[in-house]
């Protein structure tokens, strides 16, 4: 079937490409797995590969790959960090993320996440990752290998400095629409018939100010009194639970499943929560409140500390694949070496066969041309013989004619001596 998708690509950086990819109808999609427009980066064409319905598991699978692998040169490799993200369109700090790296070249073409977020989840309307039905992916590559600052918080930020002004637009716009209240001013006339003048002056009197702002913050405190949230203790003991499982899980773990908002959340109702039994001080309200941007750093530190290491372990993987490659080629290279003098020594072995082969040649030639002048001057006693020969035969033709009369004459005179022998 056609996918209903939009595409599209921005320069975050001069080595950093960001990739956006709308997929519309999402949950209708049929095909096993999907592939986004084919874009150039960096002298490689690229394109996303998703499978909607899970590559053999229970979530979505996400891969980045290179479009025409089929043509690269065999051994030729590319290297590129790659982050990519489902963003949850209802809090964009939420969205699911994962960063990797890898060395793609013709054999493994495609890289990325089997499991990456769970289909349950994926499609949870209470999260946005399928608003309207549409599923946004974002995807980062970076081909510098001296660059490595894609991260969770580095995708859930790449657009916060636009939303900010957005909003700070919005505010100003509120602000410039607010009346500024004023103090109305108390009008006294002096007591003094001696002045020179009956002018009333306008003062405002400090005792008229305080009350003012006395006035002001006993409304304020009654108005956000009114306003504040109770919760409940169950709620406390939720949040609580909540903070607890983020905690006993790993900070690696926490940073990838990018749920800070619920801890949020959860910080701000046990630092709002009054129980019967507790209250909590001014500091320990302002430290659960900012222990939400503190689990943030701390998970991000840790993030990038595994990413460090799997850098390490990824350039060590590489370094014995090189080592490997080398050691391979050093044995060849010995083995070619060999081959190589086995072969000068059958050429210097054909070498001689040749010389033999000429001298064999150069005889037959001189025994050929032997036989040419032998059979030439043969041909011409041959020819000679033949005029000859045509005399003879003429002459032969004379002697036979002859050698009959002769005997023809010897007979006759045989006859007569016989007749002459009956007579006496």
């Amino acid at each position: 079937m056609a996918v209903d998708s939009k595409f599209q690509y921005m320069d975050i950086d001069v080595k950093i490409k960001k990739f956006t990819w709308r997929i519309q109808n999402f949950s209708s999609l049929v095909d096993k797995k999907l592939y986004s427009e084919v874009f150039t980066f960096d002298s490689y064409k690229w394109r996303v590969l998703i499978f909607p319905k899970g590559n053999n598991v229970d979530h979505l699978s996400i891969y980045l790959d290179v479009a025409d692998s089929a043509t690269l040169p065999y051994g030729r490799t590319k290297y590129a960090q790659v982050g990519l993200g489902v963003i949850d369109q209802f809090d964009r700090e939420t969205s699911s993320t994962k960063v990797t790296h890898h060395c793609f070249n013709a054999r493994q073409a495609d890289w990325g996440f089997t499991s990456f977020l769970r289909l349950t989840e994926l499609h949870d309307p209470k999260r946005g990752y399928l608003l309207n039905d549409a599923c946004l992916v974002e995807v980062y590559v970076c081909t510098d290998k001296t660059l490595d600052f894609i991260s969770h918080e580095f995708i859930v930020k790449t657009d916060w400095d636009e939303l900010k002004a957005k909003e700070a637009d919005c505010v100003k716009a509120v602000i410039d629409n607010q009346k500024t209240p004023t103090t109305k001013p108390v009008e006294i006339t002096p007591p003094s018939p001696t002045q020179s003048s009956s002018q009333t002056v306008a003062i405002e009197p400090e005792e008229s100010a305080e009350e003012d702002m006395n006035t002001f913050f006993t409304s304020l405190e009654s108005e956000l009194s009114s306003s504040r949230i109770v919760y409940s203790k169950e709620e406390a003991k939720e949040a609580l639970a909540k903070i607890n499982e983020a905690l006993n899980t790993t900070p690696v773990n926490l940073n990838d499943s990018g749920k800070f908002s619920p801890l949020k959340q959860a910080f701000m109702i046990l630092a709002s929560f009054d129980g019967s039994s507790t209250t909590l001080t001014i500091d320990q309200k302002n430290e659960l409140l900012g222990l939400d941007e503190r689990l943030k750093e701390l998970a991000n530190r840790a993030a990038k500390a595994v990413q460090d290491k799997d850098q390490l372990t990824a350039k060590e993987s590489i370094k014995r694949t090189m080592t490997c490659n080398l050691e391979s080629s050093l044995i060849r290279y010995k083995e070619v070496e060999t081959e190589v003098k086995q072969v000068d020594q059958t050429l210097a072995a054909l070498r001689e066969e040749v010389e033999e082969a000429q001298k064999r040649k150069e005889k037959m030639l001189a025994e050929r041309k032997g036989i040419y002048r032998s059979c030439k001057e043969m041909k011409m006693e041959l020819d000679a013989l033949g005029k000859e020969l045509a005399e003879c035969e003429a002459t032969a033709k004379v002697g036979e004619e002859e050698e009959k009369s002769v005997e023809a004459e010897w007979g006759r005179i045989k006859d007569f001596i016989s007749s002459i022998e009956a007579k006496i």
